[in-house]
């Protein structure tokens, strides 16, 4: 009977290994992991020492189960030390995994010569074999290492709960629980010398709440919550919030920008009327209520920007808290101060003068796209194609009537169309004219220019009255590189989260782009841009968006063949 109880609790485990392996995250826990694979090797032992008919046999089941006082014990205080942020010099862990093994070692070559155990008697008592065991004269180590590896979890565990430092609360109370339990499990079992261990079970309680709390660790661990591509981003600061505005964890720059945050308790909201509040709660606020989430603040004479979006680490999808994202804009906001003076001087001398005003920004915006162009002699004409033929797809949206764009959204999202590269100025222009593939940091570097334009947006049209026009051009420079199925950037926006307007100019770019780029000897590859178009409905571009490509096809090949004269 105790054997089919042990062997239940190793097919529990192993289904929780299952269970914690299909959540295929990106960052996993190697302490954790490392836990939770002994456990089973453990219960395994127990379970094969009630089946046993000799000595030999229940010798070597046990050197399964002195895994949990040699190893496992070892795992779990790095574990620990890993949690509250304690760093451990390399040569330490070596020392100590060593000595684990080697005790570990120790027993199994002693099997056959009574130093470690000198007789052992095997008892069946109708629910499974029980052992006893008469310790021999190098029994006397193990009590030791036992000692030392107890008082050091100990010790660790009260600095934790005295200390009560940046890490997760409900992650404490399950260390501070698991081992508690086992310790006291183990000195009433050795006291009152037992049949049957009770470990196996609270070991199976131990890799249960390891799986249940593994999303909570992960959501305290800021590498698990960002994506790969965010990883690049060395310069960039990053924190994570829970849903209930409760801190959960930031990454090394972020602690420079906000040093605050080293005291500040996970799992705990910030002191109401503090600078992080001020921060952190204003954009999640203004993030519930559609506004856009930005914030530039001067911390030390550096002026930063702070970010916020959704994270989840769950294979669902379901979203998990507000990840912010916070960076170094000083010299870009020397760039911006100059452009806002000479934005105020402009309207100054044009006050009342609407139309006029109007003429001279498009200029303005039509002046700074042609100087990005100048820095890529692969792109010439593509701010002037686009301009032109999304005039061409927004009447044919209207005229099928796909969604309601009423004229003046129409009039918006076409004097749009200009500014939606602008941020490829800041851009390293040895990035902009590599003619080779970019490496995987370029790239990221690159991927930053829709961010960008739309900061250069904001600034042009700060003092415009036209707001909607505003909100147009910030959505189709920002987001005009997002993708129907999540995949694009700077956002990883997902179908209709992508504004309509950005949604029409990403089918717009890439129809000039793919048609630029498969260009050759003089003839327009009409059919290759429209396939490319075509094929990327639902998964790059909105479906819906579909028969209004078609629909003006014709439209836009005659416009490109009376500009065959320049280079497509």
């Amino acid at each position: 009977m105790v054997t089919f109880f042990y062997a239940f609790l190793l097919f529990i485990c192993i289904l929780l290994i299952i269970y914690m392996a299909q959540k295929n995250y990106e960052h996993i826990d190697i302490y954790y992991w490392t836990i939770v694979v002994i456990i089973p090797l453990i219960i395994l032992g127990y379970t094969l020492k009630t089946q046993v008919t000799t000595a030999e046999g229940a010798y070597i089941a046990f050197c399964y189960i002195y895994l949990d006082s040699t190893v496992l014990l070892t795992v779990a205080i790095f574990c620990i030390t890993h949690f509250m942020g304690i760093y451990v010099k390399k040569w330490i862990k070596v020392v100590a995994y060593s000595a684990a093994f080697l005790h570990m070692f120790m027993v199994w070559a002693c099997l056959h010569n009574g130093l470690y155990y000198k007789d052992m008697l095997l008892i069946d008592t109708g629910y499974g074999i029980a052992t006893k065991m008469v310790s021999g004269p190098l029994k006397v180590i193990h009590w030791i290492y036992i000692i030392i590896i107890l008082l050091s979890i100990l010790i660790l565990m009260s600095i934790a709960l005295i200390k009560r430092g940046t890490y997760s609360r409900k992650t404490l109370l399950l260390y501070t629980i698991l081992t508690g339990t086992g310790l006291i499990t183990y000195v009433l079992e050795s006291l009152f010398d037992v049949y049957f261990s009770f470990l196996p079970v609270v070991y199976t309680a131990a890799e249960l709440l390891i799986a249940v709390n593994y999303d909570n660790s992960h959501a305290h661990d800021i590498m698990s919550i960002i994506s790969e591509k965010q990883k690049y981003h060395e310069s960039i600061g990053y924190a994570a919030f829970d849903l209930e505005g409760r801190y959960l964890s930031c990454n090394e720059k972020m602690l420079e920008f906000l040093p605050q945050l080293a005291i500040q308790i996970v799992d705990a909201k910030l002191d109401e009327g503090s600078q992080l509040a001020d921060i952190f709660y204003d954009l999640i606020e203004k993030f519930k209520k559609s506004e856009k989430p930005v914030k530039k603040i001067e911390l030390n004479n550096i002026y930063c920007q702070c970010d916020v979006s959704e994270f989840s680490i769950r294979k669902d999808g379901k979203v998990q808290g507000y990840l912010f994202s916070m960076r170094d804009i000083t010299e870009e906001q020397k760039v911006l101060s100059v452009m806002q003076d000479y934005n105020k001087t402009l309207n100054a001398e044009v006050n009342k003068k609407t139309e006029r005003l109007k003429d001279i920004q498009e200029k303005v915006v039509l002046g700074l796209a042609n100087m990005v162009e100048n820095r890529d002699d692969s792109i010439g004409g593509h701010v002037k194609r686009t301009s032109d033929i999304i005039k061409i797809f927004v009447e044919e949206a209207r005229k099928q009537g796909v969604y309601d764009i009423t004229a003046r959204m129409a009039e918006c999202i076409i004097r749009s169309a200009p500014m939606h590269d602008l941020g490829k100025i800041t851009i390293d222009s040895a990035i902009i004219k590599k003619k080779e593939r970019l490496t995987d940091e370029e790239y990221e570097i690159f991927k930053t220019h829709p961010i960008k334009s739309g900061e250069f947006v904001n600034i042009i049209l700060r003092d415009v009255d036209e707001q909607d026009f505003g909100v147009v051009a910030y959505n189709v420079a920002r987001f005009h590189h997002e993708r129907w199925d999540g995949r694009g950037y700077p956002d990883g926006l997902v179908g209709t989260m992508i504004p309509l307007e950005a949604r029409i100019m990403s089918v717009v770019n890439y129809y000039d782009i793919a048609l630029r780029l498969n260009f050759k000897d003089g003839v327009l590859p009409f059919e290759t841009a429209a396939e490319e178009i075509i094929s990327g409905m639902g998964t790059k571009y909105d479906p819906k968006l579909l028969p209004v490509f078609n629909g003006c096809r014709d439209k836009l090949e005659e416009y490109y063949r009376n500009r065959q004269s320049q280079r497509v």
